[in-house]
């Protein structure tokens, strides 16, 4: 068989530039625990300079920041020989409330290695894995990742573009944010709102303690939180039940729509946020998808089976949701009300 020499090459550069990436994956983390991208994006520093600043040693920073300015993720002076962060580079690396939180998102992949074995052994049997068998790291990572994407778009544009939430959050409502995790979304729709009472629900204890705490000191008397499963949580009549990337991973997502649809009040209001994904496979063979299906593969699939569920994964798309929330789950309307380019953005109603 003759191999050609451009595909080849091709499939090399793309394999060393991953290979690239993943070897400076603990580097990412290194730089954010330490500062190092912060004070580079106060200005330029050498390397030198930016070990002083950071209370760091001076060769493992001049190696690190070889390393970044590489990959792209730092700027070098040659002339200078000094490095900063442009404000783009500082946005995302630096900056939690910016864009993307990148080093959110690394600690992510740092809770994968930690999995490894148990994954390994969940390929062979079918078997699962709990949320809260994962390392620590991954829920801290999880609130950072997503988080920026929440603060920029929740209040501005996906509450707004369902049919009049806006209104009534303001004159007062009940809302049920459900698989809350650290309270970010219900946190910052009470600081919002503080006429409307708010109850964010998970089924993770240790991510509702941190969810109170996060509370406490937001200093938010309208938001609560209790541990309930998604399929149990009560409370009467809600106005709006939101899930936030959460209801794939879910064992019975269609019986969490059910109990959703019997919560609302008649005119209430069901906001699904998942991450984005066309209805077939090749729609979603992109750097997005990518980032979506590695994450499904050893945290989403594993979290469902681990309770016997379908296993929607996080590349569900909008023909299965709506399967999920209308045929099952008794809602009778159901739209895409926004999108990003991360995100799809649903509304049902009763």
């Amino acid at each position: 068989m003759a191999i050609d020499e451009d595909k080849l090459q091709a499939f090399l550069g793309r394999a060393i530039g991953d290979l690239g990436a993943a070897m400076s994956a603990m580097l990412v983390l290194i730089g954010d625990e330490l500062g190092l991208y912060s004070a580079l994006a106060e200005g330029a520093w050498s390397s030198a300079g930016l070990a002083e600043r950071t209370g760091t040693d001076e060769r493992y920073v001049r190696e690190w920041l070889a390393n970044q300015a590489a990959g792209g993720y730092v700027e070098y002076d040659k002339a200078a020989d000094t490095y900063h962060l442009s404000e783009e580079q500082a946005l995302c690396l630096a900056n939690p409330d910016g864009p993307v939180d990148l080093p959110g998102g690394y600690a992510v992949v740092e809770d994968l290695f930690h999995v490894k074995a148990r994954a390994v052994e969940n390929f062979r049997t079918g078997a699962g894995m709990e949320w809260g068998e994962h390392h620590p790291c991954l829920f801290r990572g999880t609130e950072r990742f997503f988080r920026a994407g929440y603060h920029a778009h929740l209040l501005s544009s996906w509450l707004p573009a369902l049919d009049g939430v806006v209104d009534k959050l303001r004159a007062g409502a009940r809302v049920a944010d459900i698989g809350c995790g650290h309270g970010v979304t219900t946190i910052l729709m009470a600081q919002a709102f503080p006429d409307s009472r708010f109850v964010g629900v998970d089924y993770h204890e240790a991510s509702i303690a941190t969810a109170r705490e996060h509370a406490a000191r937001a200093g938010v008397p309208n938001a609560t939180f209790e541990v309930a499963d998604a399929t149990a949580y009560g409370g009467g009549e809600f106005d709006l039940i939101a899930f936030f990337d959460c209801l794939h991973d879910m064992a019975d997502p269609s019986g969490v729509a059910r109990h959703a649809r019997r919560s609302l009040k008649p005119d209430g209001h069901c906001l699904l946020v998942e991450p984005f994904a066309g209805d077939v496979l090749s729609d979603n063979l992109n750097p997005v998808g990518r980032v979506f299906y590695g994450a499904s593969t050893l945290i989403c699939v594993p979290v469902s089976l681990a309770q016997r569920g379908p296993a929607l994964g996080a590349q569900a798309g909008e023909r299965r949701l709506a399967e999920v929330m209308v045929r099952d789950g008794g809602f009778t309307r159901f739209r895409r009300a926004a999108e990003t380019p991360f995100n799809l953005v649903f509304e049902a109603r009763p």
